[in-house]
């Protein structure tokens, strides 16, 4: 962009990274976006569970503010949504589908909406309104940001009405997560929260391999994993690691597994930040398939495909080190050179000016004949 943006971000949460992975793509990109020259403000609620953790009570980029409820919201930051030149509302936000309606009502400049759950809201909205999205509300923004791209950016414009539908994925800050000279602790590891669709692929490509090589070393780390799950015992767990963390890991691995969200899988182009940060460490990812995948890193070279427990045991157990770490650095080269906070930045920064573009275009269509002349 020529000149610096004011820009509002009204996001889940950008202070707490507690059982959520939003904080982590929003601190990259208005880190970016800051050091760029555009003037950022993100306003996320007060909520008490990310009240008592968060890892980053007031980030050193950009400013932040909270708000309680909506009203509070209105009432401090009315003006700021209405002379901002981006407005941007989050998915999972709070009653986001009511704060959607008023910043689509009062803001003058773009506004649009930033999935980072795109086939979770669509599915979703199958059935009914959401707390932070309406099928009504899709038309009224002017640009719909997705995690997801491919197929699903036409599916927003042809079946929910999205004047503009782009892929915003998520990103990587390599000056955070690069490759750290550690002593390698662990065969394989997995970071997630619990979910229960990816249940049943992390017991067929992690728990049944550590089942059947008890002399390796494994690690899960994520919350909200029920009691009833029996672990191997060769199987370390986390319950939560801070975003500080994540590279020292990372770093710690042989090898890393990447497991996608039922939903994503069925609409595919659906990375996961996870899969950027293990790459940027040069850590070699095993992961489950979907389409698109090969979009992001090419299977076999940059990234290697498990369907089953035998395969992820054949790269565990066959892949010599010399190939083990040529698969990573190809990633980690990957990443650099398209998926980083820098990258995504950019990529934002062309989707407002096609929005403006297009704006302009509209006012002057308008314009009467006899005016112009």
């Amino acid at each position: 962009m020529k000149s610096p943006l004011d820009i509002i971000i009204v996001g889940l949460s950008i202070t707490s990274s507690w059982g959520n992975g939003h904080a982590t793509t929003y601190r990259s990109l208005v880190r970016e976006l800051s050091a760029r020259g555009h003037h950022v403000l993100f306003l996320e609620r007060d909520q008490p569970w990310y009240a008592a953790n968060r890892d980053m009570p007031k980030p050193p980029f950009g400013r932040t503010g909270l708000y309680r409820t909506v009203t509070e919201l209105r009432r401090r930051y009315g003006a700021a949504v209405r002379n901002a030149d981006v407005v941007i509302v989050g998915s999972y936000v709070p009653e986001g589908a009511a704060i959607g309606e008023w910043v689509t009502d009062t803001a003058e400049g773009v506004t649009a909406f930033y999935d980072i759950d795109t086939p979770v809201t669509l599915a979703r909205l199958q059935k009914e309104n959401l707390d932070y999205l309406s099928r009504e509300l899709i038309p009224q923004y002017q640009l719909y940001l997705s995690f997801t791209g491919g197929p699903t950016l036409d599916r927003l414009e042809r079946e929910f009405g999205s004047p503009m539908a782009r892929p915003l994925y998520c990103s990587v800050d390599p000056s955070l997560y690069y490759p750290e000279r550690s002593r390698v602790k662990w065969d394989i590891g997995y970071m997630g929260t619990y979910s229960d669709d990816r249940q049943p692929v992390l017991d067929r490509l992690f728990i049944e391999p550590a089942r059947r090589l008890p002399t390796g070393r494994f690690v899960v780390a994520g919350p909200q994993y029920p009691p009833t799950i029996r672990w191997p015992r060769n199987v370390r767990r986390h319950t939560h690691l801070a975003p500080a963390k994540h590279r020292a890991f990372y770093s710690a691995q042989r090898f890393t597994l990447n497991i996608t969200r039922v939903n994503m899988v069925r609409a595919g182009w659906s990375p996961s930040v996870r899969l950027f940060e293990a790459a940027a460490c040069g850590t070699p990812i095993i992961s489950d398939p979907w389409s698109g995948l090969n979009h992001f890193f090419e299977p076999g070279k940059e990234i290697l495909i498990a369907n089953s427990p035998e395969e992820t045991l054949h790269y565990l157990q066959r892949i010599s080190e010399e190939d083990r770490r040529v698969i990573g650095h190809r990633a980690r080269q990957r990443v650099l050179a398209g998926h980083t906070s820098h990258h995504r930045a950019l990529d934002l920064e062309s989707h407002i000016a096609e929005v403006l573009a297009r704006r302009k275009v509209t006012r002057t269509l308008r314009i009467p004949q006899h005016v112009a002349a």
